[in-house]
């Protein structure tokens, strides 16, 4: 049997409440997610309720894109995020791994195609 665990989080972003700066989505501080790193990020809610999993080879263009896109998924629910977790895992395979693991362990809310537990 092979055993998983969710990886540490490496960077973690808070939504801010009116913010000065110019922001997505009440989200300021998405320079600290490296332009030049793959992983996985989290989307989570006020309740800490695991709202999406995704990965990428380059993680703050792809973060990014979910609250510019207009085919993303979270599009009609961009407004529910309130943190946003990172963890860099530079392995495309293990990306995959733990994306999948993420979203069946803890139930992500919006993922819909890797989702075993429906």
């Amino acid at each position: 049997m092979i055993n998983i665990t969710i990886p540490t989080t490496d960077i973690s972003i808070t939504k801010q409440d009116n913010p000065e700066l110019s922001n997505i989505y009440g989200f300021t501080d998405l320079h600290l997610i490296p332009r030049d790193k793959g992983g996985i990020f989290m989307f989570y809610n006020d309740d800490q309720e695991l709202l999406f999993v995704g990965k990428a080879r380059k993680l703050r263009q792809r973060v990014k894109k979910h609250f510019e896109d207009n085919v993303s998924v979270i599009k009609k629910h961009r407004d529910e995020v309130t943190k946003i977790d990172v963890c860099l895992i530079e392995s495309p395979v293990d990306r995959e791994i733990y994306e999948t693991y993420i979203i069946n362990e803890l139930k992500a809310k919006y993922n819909v195609e890797k989702a075993l537990f429906r």
